[in-house]
């Protein structure tokens, strides 16, 4: 059956399409792994194993009072390899999963892990080191958190058009949201624990091979904010800015992403 138990006995699901070298695929914040439907048919078709994970609290995963800090995520991705034996694994993240991926490597190792692609990570640390700045940060959490209380539905049709690019579909932008299979409460845990992550020291520890690539129109997570600081931290970073591209990527500019994912992937 395609469940885990994590060590809290959280019933965790997963899914897999291809065979090759395993990937395993991490979702955004809120998101059920059904996101990455398009990179399981593009890189499945290219040879490789596709392995989706829902986050607890997510899409078809037990949905526990506790556990989402990082720490306890990361345990979870830490069952799920163990369970599948995973080696020689690429780990591919979006926004939020990006610090799971560096909480991962740090506290369980990453002897199995030979690649790592960010997405519009949240990383480093997203309230910095200026003190009024950070309270300022602090705030605007705060002020959305309140709106996802009274309205979320709201704020996830208000929040589509951005994520996107004019010309994406509404099709499209309706079944996105359809991907949203997080209670408001685990939204509001996870973002907690995404805002309060500092994985400075963490990065610039991490020797594993990674790909960073960032849309200059993400208003999510600005490059600047995240991305580029990300970049400059890692040992060994390959970082491509993709001009025009927003928080939703990879769907928005599939093509190019697949490609560069596979180039990079491929490179001995």
């Amino acid at each position: 059956m395609p469940w885990i138990k994590a060590m809290d006995g959280t019933s965790l699901f997963y899914s897999e399409w291809g065979r090759g070298k395993p990937l395993l695929f991490l979702s955004s914040l809120g998101c059920s792994h059904d996101m990455w439907q398009y990179q399981f048919a593009a890189l499945a078709q290219a040879g490789y194993r596709c392995i989706g994970f829902d986050r607890r609290g997510h899409g078809r995963s037990d949905r526990p009072s506790h556990g989402y800090d990082y720490d306890t995520l990361a345990d979870d991705v830490a069952a799920l390899v163990a369970h599948l034996d995973l080696r020689d694994l690429g780990l591919i993240a979006h926004s939020m999963a990006g610090g799971e991926v560096v909480r991962y490597v740090s506290r369980h190792g990453g002897a199995r892990v030979e690649r790592i692609v960010l997405l519009a990570p949240t990383t480093p640390r997203l309230l910095g080191d200026d003190g009024v700045a950070a309270r300022a940060v602090r705030a605007n959490f705060e002020a959305l958190w309140a709106q996802w209380m009274r309205d979320y539905p709201r704020w996830v049709e208000e929040s589509l058009a951005p994520f996107f690019v004019p010309e994406t579909s509404r099709p499209m932008m309706r079944w996105a949201a359809g991907l949203l299979q997080a209670s408001v409460p685990v939204a509001i845990a996870c973002s907690r624990a995404m805002l309060e992550a500092d994985l400075t020291q963490e990065m610039r520890s991490l020797e594993i091979p990674c790909l960073l690539i960032h849309g200059d129109r993400d208003r999510s997570v600005p490059v600047e904010v995240a991305g580029a600081p990300s970049a400059a931290l890692l040992p060994d970073c390959r970082f491509l800015v993709y001009e025009g591209a927003p928080h939703g990527l990879m769907f928005t500019h599939m093509d190019r992403l697949h490609a560069d994912m596979l180039q990079f992937l491929a490179d001995e």
